[in-house]
């Protein structure tokens, strides 16, 4: 995970500005007292010698040490405009695609219609105005390389600008404690180039294939008939629900669970068979499958690429 001292944006590089050239204001500051105080001691060190003269009531001291903060202030107050201004523009447009925040996973829907989840894909280069919403409770989305913490708030929609300067992986995660499982809401932004980002979100707007092997077949009429299908969409087979994440692609996330674990046959495997085994109090239930259905599901799974 990234830092906000290591930018990857220009909304992220106006923040670590902001900090540096805080650090450098303190750093002066720091530097000025240490001198008076090191010139203190050693001036007054000799504690035979009489007290020194008391200064009362010096009127250009006093206007001094009252004007010289006021100017720090301002001149840290101008810092953080610039800041603002480089992190926060105004949102001038519709948003290009929305962060829902759940417990404890995000949904993330394009304006051209793609849904995937804990995972955004976005162009390299291209500032991106994100929508910010809540499912439920307060959370805070944030990545810290390339934008700032924003509070995913219910009943109300806030907007942030993002932008990934060159090609990579940068990991975020929620801010605000929102529930037992807060520490593995984990998100992933995945930087592309135009024409990846292009194949990527051409590819998530296809509908589930139908398997053709017999093993994908049964997972694929077992997520129909059981409660899987309430919960969960998979556009192509009996669509679904929204109250968990859209499993439509999932083979091209990386992880589960939003980040608990790692998104391979075997670990999708255990977290079918007691997902509240693996992330305790998580909204996805038991539902006491048999090895044999495991074995059906991942094979269903597994096509949906």
């Amino acid at each position: 995970m990234g830092t906000p001292l290591d930018p990857h944006s220009p909304q992220a590089r106006a923040i670590a500005d902001l900090f540096d050239d805080t650090l450098i204001v303190c750093a002066v500051i720091f530097t000025i007292v240490a001198v008076l105080v090191t010139y203190a001691v050693y001036r007054f060190r000799d504690r035979a010698s009489p007290a020194p003269v008391q200064i009362e009531g010096h009127t250009r001291f006093e206007i001094a040490w009252t004007i010289a903060p006021a100017l720090v202030l301002v001149g840290i107050f101008f810092l953080t405009v610039r800041a603002v201004n480089g992190s926060d523009p105004v949102a001038d447009r519709e948003p290009d695609l929305t962060v829902i925040a759940h417990q404890w996973w995000w949904e993330i829907r394009y304006k051209s219609g793609a849904v995937t989840a804990n995972e955004i894909h976005i162009p390299t280069g291209k500032p991106l105005l994100v929508s910010v919403k809540s499912a439920d409770v307060i959370h805070d989305f944030w990545v810290p390389d390339l934008a700032r913490k924003i509070d995913a708030v219910p009943g109300r929609t806030s907007t942030i600008w993002m932008q990934a300067d060159a090609p990579g992986n940068y990991l975020g995660t929620c801010a605000e404690y929102c529930g037992s499982q807060h520490a593995w809401m984990r998100i992933l932004v995945v930087a592309q180039s135009e024409q990846e980002f292009g194949a990527w979100e051409h590819q998530t707007l296809e509908r589930a294939p139908v398997p053709s092997a017999d093993d994908a077949a049964r997972g694929a009429k077992l997520f129909t008939q059981m409660t899987c299908v309430k919960c969960h969409a998979i556009a192509g087979n009996g669509e679904g629900g929204q109250a968990g994440p859209d499993l439509t692609h999932i083979q091209s996330r990386s992880t589960l669970g939003a980040g608990v674990m790692q998104n391979t046959p075997s670990e999708l495997a255990r977290w079918l068979k007691d997902p509240q085994d693996v992330k305790p109090a998580s909204h996805m239930p038991n539902v006491q499958l048999s090895d044999a259905q495991i074995a059906d599901f991942v094979a269903y799974f597994e096509t949906l690429q």
